[in-house]
C-alpha cells in the first residue's frame, strides 16, 4: 500500500481546544482566579516541566507535571488558599477538554481508512478519559507514558512504527505544531499541518514557524480527511 497506513496525532492544540477549557473551568469555580492568565500561565509551564524529564530526570506521567505546574502557577500568585480538592479538580480539567468542532467528525471519517491513535505527551488515563468524554474514536491509544519518553523523543515516532510494524514512512503525523512535525520528519514520517489559531485563544498573537517539505497543510480534520480520500 502506498502512502500512510497509521495516522498519529497530537493532542493538545490539535484535537481539543486545552484553552476554552482550561479557562472555562477556571472561571467557573468563582473563586478569584483569571480563567484567561491561568490557562495561558498553566500551557508555558508545560515544556519546561517535560524538559526535566528529557534532561534525565525521574519519570512522571504529565498528570504529576501538570499538578506541580498548577502548585507554582498558584504560588506566584500567592493562592496558596486554593485547597487540595480544587488543585486536584483542576488537574483533572485536563481530562476533560473538548474537542475542536471538526475533529469528532473528521477522526471518525478517517478511521474508515486509516488506523487512528493519539501520539501524544498525555498519559494514558488522561486520553482515555477525554475521548470517552469527547466523543473521539481512537483504535488504540498510544502516548509518551508507552514509550516512557517525552516528544520531540525518537522514542515517541519510531516506538509508533514498532508498535504496528511498520517503516516510519507508513505512519503520518498530524499536528498543528510545527516543531512536533519537524521531530517526526526528521524520522522519516510523513505529516499532516491542521492549522489551529484559536489554539491560544481569541486574539492571541500566533506565528507558527515553517513546516517540513512536502507536509499536508489543511484548516480542519473533515478537510484533512477530504484531502486522504476518506
Amino acid at each position: 500500500m502506498s502512502g500512510p497506513e497509521v495516522l498519529v496525532f497530537d493532542v493538545f492544540g490539535t484535537v481539543v481546544d486545552w484553552y476554552s477549557g482550561i479557562k472555562d473551568e477556571v472561571d467557573a469555580l468563582d473563586c478569584g482566579l483569571d480563567g484567561h492568565e491561568i490557562a495561558l500561565a498553566w500551557r508555558a509551564g508545560y515544556q519546561p516541566a517535560m524538559e526535566t524529564v528529557r534532561s534525565g530526570g525521574e519519570w512522571v506521567k504529565l498528570d504529576v507535571l501538570h499538578r506541580r505546574i498548577l502548585d507554582g502557577v498558584l504560588a506566584e500568585r500567592g493562592r496558596d488558599d486554593i485547597d487540595e480538592a480544587t488543585r486536584t479538580h483542576l488537574t483533572r480539567a485536563w481530562h476533560r477538554l473538548p474537542a475542536w468542532p471538526d475533529s469528532v467528525e473528521g477522526i471518525h471519517r478517517l478511521a474508515a481508512r486509516f488506523t487512528v491513535c493519539p501520539l501524544s505527551n498525555g498519559n494514558l488515563s488522561l486520553l482515555t478519559h477525554m475521548a470517552k468524554r469527547a466523543g473521539l474514536h481512537w483504535d488504540c491509544v498510544l502516548s509518551a507514558e508507552v514509550f516512557r519518553a517525552y516528544k520531540p523523543d525518537a522514542a515517541t515516532y519510531l516506538g509508533v512504527a514498532d508498535v504496528f510494524d511498520l517503516p516510519p514512512a507508513s505512519v503520518m503525523m498530524v499536528a498543528c505544531h510545527p516543531e512536533d512535525l519537524d521531530a517526526a520528519a526528521s524520522h522519516g514520517l510523513p505529516c499532516a499541518y491542521v492549522d489551529r489559531p484559536l489554539e491560544f485563544g481569541p486574539g492571541a498573537a500566533l506565528e507558527r514557524a515553517p513546516r517540513p517539505s512536502g507536509t499536508l497543510e489543511v484548516a480542519s480534520m473533515t478537510e484533512l480527511a477530504n484531502a486522504l480520500g476518506c
